[in-house]
C-alpha cells in the first residue's frame, strides 16, 4: 500500500503544481509580472479577485503535499540505508515547510496590501510604505525563503532519493542517476540571487531553473509510474 501510495502521489503531485503554476502564468503573468512596478502588481492582483488568490491557495498546498510524497518515497526505498532515508525524509519535509511559507503570502498577505493601496485619496507616503513591504516580502519569502532554500533543500532531497536508489536496485540505476544530476543543477540554480548576483539574479540560472523544474517533473512522474507497475 506504501508504494502504491507513493506512486499516486509521485504522479499527481507535478501535475497539481504545473497546472497551478500555468493557471497562474496565463491568469496573472506569472513569475514574469514579479519584474513589474509594485502598483502593477498590486492592480493586476485585485483585477485577479478572489479567484487569483484561491488558485495561489491552491499553488501553496502543492508545496504541503511534498512533505508526505518525501516521506513515503522513502518508505517505498527499503532497501537503502536507512540513515540515507531518515536524512531524505528530513530534507524533504523542510524543502515543503519553506516552498509553503514562500507561497502562502500571496494568500493571505498580499491581498490586504493590494486592498490598502487602493484605497480612496491614500497618501504617496503610505503607497510608499506598501511598495517597500511588499518588495521586502517578495525578497525575503519569495526569493531567500522560497526560491533559494526551495530549490536548495528539493535539489538535496532529488540527490539523496537518486543516491537510495541506486542502492536500493529494484529500479533502473538510470532513475536514480537522473535525480542526482537534476537535483544538482536545482542546488546551483538556488544561488540565483546570492553574492553578487543579488541585485539583478544570475542570468544562467534564471534560464534553466524552470526546465530543470520541467525535468523533475517528468522525474518524479516516472518514478511514480515504476512504482505502480
Amino acid at each position: 500500500m506504501t508504494r502504491v501510495a507513493a506512486g499516486i502521489l509521485l504522479i499527481a503531485l507535478p501535475i497539481a503544481f504545473n497546472a497551478a503554476f500555468g493557471a497562474l502564468a496565463a491568469t496573472f503573468d506569472y513569475p514574469n509580472v514579479l519584474r513589474r512596478p509594485t502598483a502593477e502588481i498590486l492592480e493586476r492582483f485585485r483585477s485577479g479577485g478572489s479567484r487569483l488568490v484561491l488558485l495561489w491557495w491552491g499553488f501553496a498546498m502543492t508545496a504541503v503535499l511534498f512533505a508526505p510524497l518525501a516521506v513515503l518515497v522513502a518508505a517505498s526505498l527499503g532497501g537503502a540505508s536507512p540513515v540515507l532515508l531518515d536524512l531524505g525524509v528530513t530534507v524533504g519535509v523542510l524543502a515543503a515547510a519553506v516552498q509553503f511559507l514562500g507561497l502562502i503570502r500571496w494568500a493571505f498577505v498580499v491581498p490586504y496590501l493590494a486592498r490598502a493601496y487602493d484605497v480612496e485619496g491614500i497618501s504617496d507616503a503610505r503607497r510608499d510604505v506598501i511598495d517597500i513591504v511588499f518588495q521586502s516580502l517578495n525578497r525575503y519569502l519569495g526569493v531567500a525563503v522560497g526560491e533559494h532554500l526551495g530549490y536548495l533543500l528539493t535539489g538535496a532531497w532529488s540527490i539523496l532519493v537518486g543516491v537510495a536508489v541506486l542502492q536500493q536496485g529494484e529500479l533502473h540505476p538510470v532513475v536514480g542517476i537522473a535525480g542526482i544530476v537534476i537535483g544538482a543543477v536545482l542546488a546551483v540554480c538556488s544561488i540565483e540571487f546570492v553574492g553578487g548576483f543579488e541585485p539583478h539574479g544570475w542570468k544562467l540560472a534564471g534560464i534553466v531553473t524552470p526546465f530543470a523544474y520541467i525535468a523533475w517533473s517528468l522525474w518524479l512522474v516516472t518514478m511514480g509510474v515504476i512504482l505502480l507497475l
